[in-house]
């Protein structure tokens, strides 16, 4: 499979299954998720709320059981913004627009702007890296500056 030469199909298909695992992601459904998304071994992740980045995919049943009592209940739409492919690579460029219930807060968006790169191997697609973040709405220079800085909660 690898090295074979993308189509047209590959990426719309790995739409549909991203679309479907925001959905079970936000709902809690971590099972569901994981049947749909496959984490390469050097898998990457810059999370939504910062920090450094994360290698490597934490699918054992603690996590599995953590993630599945933090999102309760939600939906999601995938808004695609743009496919890339080259080589064994495909990128999508998304937003998921999703609400729900996350921890102790009340239902609310948690859409995030992402972008997730695909590489292809052997059995078949396998998300190596993932981009998010919750910059769907504008914020202004000053508070750009804050965040940079390390500082948040503070009125911009």
């Amino acid at each position: 499979m690898a090295g074979e030469s993308i189509t047209e199909d590959d990426p719309a298909e790995l739409v549909r299954r991203a679309a479907e695992a925001t959905s079970a992601y936000i709902q809690g459904d971590i099972r569901r998720y994981l049947s749909l998304i496959e984490h390469s071994a050097d898998y990457t992740l810059l999370a939504p709320y910062g920090g450094e980045p994360r290698r490597g995919y934490d699918s054992s049943d603690e996590a599995q059981q953590s993630t599945a009592r933090f999102f309760r209940g939600g939906q999601a739409n995938l808004e695609v913004v743009e496919t890339y492919t080259s080589g064994d690579l495909v990128v999508l460029v998304v937003i998921e627009r999703q609400h729900g219930e996350g921890g102790e807060l009340a239902e609310q968006d948690w859409s995030l702007r992402v972008t997730l790169v695909f590489r292809r191997t052997a059995t078949g697609w396998e998300l190596a890296h993932r981009h998010a973040d919750a910059l769907t709405h504008p914020i202004s220079f000053e508070h750009l500056a804050a965040l940079a800085r390390g500082e948040s909660g503070r009125d911009f």
